[in-house]
């Protein structure tokens, strides 16, 4: 038996969900796609004691949690860009939102945009998002609390979606 067995599989169920988690937390495509690749080759090193026992899902989730707090603390030459990539002259009121929302996210800190990300994109729990974080449930509370409250300066023409509920439809 391969050491590796099942961690394939693991990333082609998982990989989309992977990929937005990656996206929304650093607001750039290109970055997301480095970001999910140098956090599942951390992943299949670890494989062999995730798969015996472990949970491969929340392993990974923390970890590109700390891979992109990580790197947002190194200086960088380039900085992502918040602007989406051109698709077209078209927008509905809803995509404006999300580019509206994208941007804010954007100026969040890290560690704001990753409660965020986590507790209301990924839908985890306070509880849980402390865990995926290294953090207590107080942290968690208080960082939730500060970037909605952030984000409310920033957008207050979406203040009508920024209740905890709504947020993870909006960044869909």
């Amino acid at each position: 038996m391969n050491h590796h067995d099942g961690f394939r599989e693991f990333v082609l169920a998982r990989q989309q969900a992977l990929m937005r988690t990656a996206y929304l937390l650093t607001g750039d495509a290109h970055l997301a796609e480095d970001l999910l690749q140098s956090v599942l080759i951390k992943v299949a090193g670890q494989w062999p004691k995730l798969s015996r026992g472990g949970s491969p899902e929340a392993y990974t989730r923390k970890a590109l949690v700390n891979q992109y707090i990580s790197w947002r603390r190194r200086p960088r030459l380039e900085s992502p860009s918040a602007d989406p990539p051109d698709r077209g002259a078209s927008y509905d009121e809803a995509a404006l939102d999300r580019i509206v929302l994208r941007r804010a996210l954007a100026k969040l800190t890290p560690k704001q945009r990753a409660v965020i990300v986590l507790r209301f994109w990924e839908d985890l729990t306070e509880p849980q998002t402390a865990e995926a974080l290294g953090c207590s449930v107080g942290t968690v509370k208080s960082q939730a609390h500060h970037a909605l409250t952030r984000l409310r300066t920033l957008t207050p023409e979406l203040t009508h979606l920024l209740s905890d509920s709504e947020i993870r439809e909006v960044a869909q």
